[in-house]
């Protein structure tokens, strides 16, 4: 199965008032980052077992670790968790920037150091979480 298959399977997977919502921001990230690497991460670890929600990912990023090590890995990813969705923001090295620069402009959504997560996209201003990706995608 291809990674569209994938994406759109996850997103169909999802209630229907998420899956409209995963389609959406899933529209708008890929008019941000057109021509940029596709990912889907089913949340599985190399033993199979679910460590973390699925995943859709966009563009490449390479991510390096204390002990030396180093993966790809994308930039942005878009994930529906329990309470909402997740928008990750890989490779940050100021944990601050996203709460700094976004956190008064985006509306109800909680921030940490490389994820935006809301119940839904009502709760946030979507031009500005356009320009997260925007951001995060470029260079």
């Amino acid at each position: 199965m291809s990674v569209r298959e994938q994406i759109d399977r996850y997103i169909g997977d999802q209630s229907p008032a998420k899956c409209e919502e995963l389609r959406d921001l899933h529209r708008r990230i890929l008019a941000i980052s057109t021509g940029t690497k596709l990912w889907f991460l089913d949340g599985r670890n190399d033993d199979g077992k679910i460590v973390s929600n699925p995943c859709i990912g966009y563009g490449s990023e390479t991510l390096r670790y204390a002990n030396g090590n180093s993966k790809a890995f994308y930039k942005i990813g878009l994930s529906a968790n329990t309470s909402g969705i997740s928008v990750y923001v890989m490779g940050l090295k100021n944990k601050n920037y996203l709460s700094e620069t976004y956190g008064s402009r985006l509306g109800k959504a909680k921030i940490t150091g490389y994820c935006i997560k809301f119940k839904s996209t009502r709760d946030v201003d979507l031009g500005v979480l356009a320009e997260v990706a925007a951001d995060a995608l470029k260079g």
